[in-house]
């Protein structure tokens, strides 16, 4: 056995139970990471610098097959669903037993990280990977101890990362050979079957999600945030593909953090020390922050190349369309570090509407608000595919159902305590379609968005006009800085009136139904913010 580290970690490895390794490298660093990875033929280095790595058959998460332990700890205090799928403590051992043993004689990486900016709440990480680009994401994406930290860091969660190792079905208790699972108990999560880097990021928010606002009382938030230049905090709640990333990488404001916050009694602080955005279509005009941070030391996954070249064709999606890249915060110009900033002043719900019937931004009440956040609405579209012209509508709770342990009222609880405290502005900001439903209408242009969100942290919207929405109630601004007025009501975009009040009734009339599984909890304050249909 030989080991490549600042420390010997043999001993923490027999701990666990990995014994009769080969190499252990300990804490490489990325220029190693990245070498190893050409070596070893799993990667390629590109024209930008980056390194591109395939994460073969899976390309993204798999909901279906992410577990979460249950047992003494959890079976009262998790809300068990289809995303928080309940395994027992047995199935766990054995698929600890399987991926430890599964590690003999096979070189192992291993790197300690940490998570959330704020010292208070700080969880230390230690993830061990089969492959080191696998360890190059954990070192992008976790925060970095010092090398005096190094010298007596102890572990408070461990990630064991191995996608050769498939699981017995019959045996172990998982639907299919691929796994992720979450053990409170013993603070552990085991990964296997599945290279996608994701399931290591999304598995840490996901515990962070129970410990946070379980022990804590902070509010755990899917969501960006940012830094204005008089100190100012907004942060940004939204789904994939709602504009998340890009709305909050403003060059005129200093970045928190692209997708994973907690907000505390004091302040709101980034879970992570990196970025993981999409890649498809990226260009420099619509997101020069992402596009210069592609560069060395930043992993590219199932990207493809213009042919005969080391060019990356970020439109070619004939692997996924969740082509992704990782790099440190720090490769972002303007980013905060340490990344905290305080309480936020402008929450923003980000939602790409493809019926074309939210406005392109209006300004909700804290009991509006509540509702909002608790639907997590947004509407994805079916591209290319034949004979499908129909939006799908997407109900996730809290902007991030897959990853919350607890029930919806404990963060929307949270939520409305914070924003009744520190009196936020919220805004809901659609980014998906006007003038008609997806097929018939167009997409709102991301310039006009960036203006409206620029008018509203400006406080340019504070003073001026609204309206209500007879559906929705949400109150409409009857002008904004740098928008054409008039598509700021989305029913004078449609060239047929009485179309548009036909679809944002259905739609309304979609909210009303998805909310019934959540109106029992509900006060009466939220539930006079349903739709009006």
């Amino acid at each position: 056995m030989q080991v490549s580290s600042v420390r010997n970690p043999v001993a923490d490895l027999i701990e666990l139970g990995i014994r009769q390794t080969g190499h252990i490298f300990y804490q490489l660093e990325p220029t190693e990471l990245i070498s190893q990875t050409v070596a070893l033929g799993q990667g390629a280095i590109l024209s930008n610098g980056a390194l591109a790595v395939n994460t073969g058959q899976f390309t993204g998460r798999s909901p279906k097959d992410k577990f979460i332990v249950k047992d003494a700890l959890t079976a009262s205090t998790v809300n068990w669903n289809d995303f928080n799928i309940p395994i027992g403590p047995e199935s766990f051992d054995k698929l600890y037993d399987r991926i430890t043993r599964y590690f003999a004689g096979k070189d192992i990486w291993m790197r300690e990280g940490y998570a959330c900016a704020d010292p208070s709440y700080r969880v230390n990480i230690r993830v061990i990977t089969e492959t080191p680009w696998a360890n190059l994401f954990a070192y992008n994406m976790f925060l970095r101890p010092s090398e005096e930290e190094l010298e007596d860091i102890h572990a408070d969660w461990t990630i064991i990362q191995a996608p050769g190792c498939l699981a017995d079905p019959a045996s172990d208790g998982t639907r299919q050979s691929n796994f992720a699972v979450v053990n409170f108990s013993r603070k552990m999560i085991l990964i296997g079957g599945t290279a996608y880097t994701g399931e290591i990021k999304k598995g840490i928010f996901t515990i962070l999600n129970y410990i946070l606002p379980h022990e804590h009382g902070v509010l755990s938030m899917h969501c960006s945030a940012n830094l204005g230049a008089k100190g100012d905090t907004a942060i940004f709640f939204g789904l994939s593909g709602t504009g998340k990333t890009t709305l909050s990488a403003d060059p005129e404001r200093r970045l928190i953090g692209d997708d994973e916050h907690g907000w505390s009694a004091d302040n709101v602080f980034n879970f992570e020390g990196g970025c993981y955005a999409k890649c498809i279509d990226l260009s420099e005009e619509k997101e020069p922050q992402i596009f210069h941070a592609i560069r060395e030391g930043a992993l590219l996954e199932n990207i493809m190349c213009y042919p005969g070249t080391s060019d990356v064709n970020y439109a070619d999606k004939c692997i996924t369309e969740n082509t992704r890249v990782s790099y440190p915060l720090n490769y972002i110009d303007n980013a905060v570090i340490p990344s905290v900033g305080g309480v936020p002043d402008n929450i923003f719900f980000l939602t790409c509407d493809a019926y074309g019937v939210l406005p392109p931004i209006s300004r909700l009440t804290p009991e509006q608000a509540m509702y909002q956040f608790i639907s997590g609405y947004t509407a994805r579209v079916a591209g290319t595919e034949t004979g499908v012209t129909e939006p799908t509508t997407t109900f996730s709770t809290c902007f991030g159902a897959p990853f919350l342990p607890l029930h919806p009222v404990k963060y929307a609880s949270l939520l409305g305590d914070k924003l009744r405290k520190h009196k936020a502005t919220v805004w809901l900001i659609n980014t998906g379609w006007t003038g008609g439903s997806y097929g018939t209408g167009q997409r709102i242009r991301l310039s006009y968005t960036r203006a409206m969100v620029s008018a509203a942290l400006n406080g340019q919207l504070d003073k001026l006009a609204y309206k209500d929405h007879p559906v929705f109630g949400v109150s409409i601004p009857e002008s904004c800085p740098g928008v054409p007025s008039d598509i700021l009501d989305p029913r004078n975009t449609w060239a047929d009136k009485s179309a548009y009040d036909q679809r944002a009734n259905e739609l309304g009339v979609k909210f009303v139904r998805n909310f019934e599984k959540y109106a029992s909890q509900a006060t009466p304050e939220i539930l006079s913010a349903s739709p009006r249909i």
